[in-house]
């Protein structure tokens, strides 16, 4: 794990993802599952929907990144991208009855970051040795 930025990163980043998902539980009770208006976090604003899609992301990327390169690669990857999608879409969720992850502008800062992040490392690191050599 320590030559492969990918795994690296998976593992951090699952074990942070897991941890936010597992604390978010105790800000939210009370709540409803898909409510629109959540409870803050710090400044992220998290319903029990949130929290289980975190406790899934952590627990992939944790996985991925203590499997194998290619797995983490992967999942970097395609958690990366699907957070450029929820970064982008939660520019326009907030305030209307589709905000049922309870989305604010620090949840969309926070996902465009990791998506960046994830993809960046993802896309650019742990090429295989066939492909240096061409």
């Amino acid at each position: 794990m320590r030559t492969s930025p990918n795994r690296l990163l998976a593992t951090v980043f699952g074990a942070v993802y897991l941890l936010v998902g597992i604390v978010g539980f105790f800000v939210t009770s009370g709540i409803g599952f898909f409510a629109t208006e959540g409870r803050n976090l710090i400044i992220f604003e998290v319903n029990p929907l949130h929290n289980v899609i975190h406790l899934a992301i952590g627990a992939a990327l944790l996985i991925a990144g203590l499997s194998s390169v290619t797995a983490a690669k992967t999942v970097n990857s395609t958690v990366g991208s699907v957070y450029l999608l929820v970064g982008i879409a939660g520019l326009f969720l907030p305030g209307t009855a589709l905000n049922i992850i309870a989305l604010n502008g620090a949840d969309n800062v926070l996902h465009l970051g990791s998506a960046l992040v994830l993809l960046a490392v993802g896309f650019s690191q742990d090429r295989s040795a066939a492909v240096r050599t061409a």
